[in-house]
């Protein structure tokens, strides 16, 4: 199997970074669920703010280099501007993008395969704009993690606010994963 420079970034972008913070996310959470001071030994509670607050700044950290990837990697050859004015016309006969004649964008657009408008419309703005509050959600729980550490044992409305905030993060990411993979299977980046 060979990929090309493109599939290689959509590749680092999509199935390893994405999915490495999107499978993360249930140890994450179980973790953060059970740090209780009844269900832990003193111990266990050190050792275990110890794992998660490396795991949530890990994860941060790749939820980062997601949104980073996919913006500056990717999403400028999504975007190429390649049939011109008439997308129509560029695009015309394609079943999928062709590099150098039609780019997933123009082929979205251009409806030659259906009507495929809304997902560049709905799809990628989600992409583009909304899935870069997942870093800033993890990293705010993060945040909350270094700050509150063992106390998080004995403030369970603390321990409910990093909960919600990364809960929301593993939302809007799973989102844009799901529209991501979808667009793909439809204007893929070659």
């Amino acid at each position: 199997m060979e990929l090309s420079n493109r599939e290689f970034w959509g590749l680092i972008h999509g199935l390893v970074l994405g999915s490495f913070f999107l499978l993360a996310f249930a140890g994450g959470l179980a973790g953060l669920y059970s740090m209780r001071r009844r269900w832990l030994t003193e111990e266990g509670i050190v050792e275990r703010t110890r794992r998660l607050t490396v795991g949530f700044w890990v994860m941060a950290g790749v939820a980062w280099a997601t949104v980073a990837t996919g913006t500056w990697i990717v999403y400028p050859w999504y975007r190429e501007k390649l049939a011109g004015d008439d997308l129509a016309a560029g695009c015309a006969g394609l079943q999928l993008p062709e590099p150098g004649k039609c780019s997933p964008k123009d082929f979205l657009l251009s409806n030659v395969s259906g009507d495929t408008s809304n997902w560049h419309d709905f799809g990628m703005e989600w992409k583009e704009h909304i899935a870069w509050i997942a870093p800033m959600l993890a990293t705010s729980a993060a945040i909350v993690i270094g700050v509150y550490r063992t106390r998080l044992a004995d403030a369970p409305r603390i321990r409910r606010i990093a909960i919600s905030m990364f809960v929301l993060a593993f939302a809007v990411a799973a989102v844009a994963g799901v529209l991501g993979a979808l667009i793909t299977k439809v204007a893929p980046v070659k």
